[in-house]
């Protein structure tokens, strides 16, 4: 696949499947995704913190997988899929399990790094299903993200709630599935 040249000179229409819809925006070469978010497409749930890829507030999920976007040009993510933290709630506004511990744990104070941090543990308890995680497990993951409110606490009983609730979902209806099939007949 030959690269696409583009002129600096120029702004380029960025197309994206952004929390599920279709959208497009126009972008200069240089352009950062967390500014062409914010200020192109209006997507404001995500946070410009750092600017250097340090503290995690402007995380997203770039084709299902965690990355930063003030790291990354709008241009790389034409054709890609985004998801931003917008997209974790319902179209009805409803929280998801992830959120609604957040609350239930008061895992956010200020809540600016709160958006970057739950598209974060979204994307790492995808990737651990199947198991509950240890506590230093979390730490592990969130230390990526700074959080000067919390001191972390709150925000791994949170996510070790959800890892749990997860799994339980998922060894229950594992157990339903067997007992439903039927025995094979030889």
């Amino acid at each position: 696949m030959t690269a696409k040249k583009l002129s600096r000179d120029t702004k380029h229409t960025v197309s994206v499947c952004l929390n599920g819809r279709d959208r497009q925006a126009l972008a200069e070469p240089r352009m950062l995704l967390t500014d062409w978010l914010r200020h192109e497409i209006g997507a404001t749930g995500t946070h410009v913190g750092c600017e250097h890829g340090v503290c995690g507030a402007c995380t997203v999920l770039i084709d299902g997988v965690a990355q930063r976007a003030c790291m990354t040009l709008a241009v790389q993510v034409d054709c890609r899929k985004v998801d931003t933290v917008e997209s974790l709630a319902s179209q009805e506004g409803q929280l998801n399990d992830l959120q609604t511990s957040f609350k239930k744990h008061h895992a956010l104070q200020c809540g600016f790094c709160t958006a970057g941090i739950l598209m974060s543990c979204s994307d790492w308890l995808e990737r651990i299903k199947g198991r509950v995680p240890e506590q230093s497990e979390v730490r592990e993951m969130l230390s990526g993200h700074l959080c000067r409110c919390t001191g972390y606490t709150p925000i791994v009983a949170a996510v070790m709630e959800v890892a749990q609730a997860r799994y339980s979902v998922r060894n229950n209806e594992s157990a339903q599935f067997k007992s439903n099939k039927e025995p094979f007949d030889a």
